[in-house]
């Protein structure tokens, strides 16, 4: 069974940074595309970030320039770099698979429980 651990999510101020990691089991991470997305309160379900198994990198547009993702395969491990975070980031923020095959930054079918990023004006 595919689990997704995640952590390092927090309470920082507007500008601050934070490093999001989760640790993948039941999944080679050098095979699969994995990512990001994030939720928030009476707010549609966003994708963040990808990063394919040949380390092709996605990005939604409010993002770029601001977040990396990349991963550790030896560890199995995905990460998140959140730099000049706004508050609009405020979101709990789950890692993803797609064990279909597919890397669309849109639809990640398998994510974890999350962690909670909140960011204070």
């Amino acid at each position: 069974q595919v689990e997704l651990a995640e952590s390092g999510g927090g309470s920082v101020q507007a500008g601050g940074s934070l490093r999001l990691s989760c640790a993948a089991s039941g999944v080679t991470s050098s095979s699969v595309c994995m990512g990001w997305l994030r939720q928030a309160p009476g707010k549609e379900r966003e994708g963040v970030a990808t990063i394919d198994s040949d380390g092709t990198t996605s990005y939604a547009d409010s993002v770029k320039g601001r977040f990396t993702i990349s991963k550790d395969n030896a560890k199995n491990t995905l990460y998140l770099q959140m730099n000049s975070l706004k508050p609009e980031d405020t979101a709990m923020y789950h890692c993803a698979v797609d064990l279909r095959g597919y890397c669309f930054l849109h639809d990640l079918d398998y994510w974890g429980k999350g962690t909670l990023v909140t960011i204070s004006s």
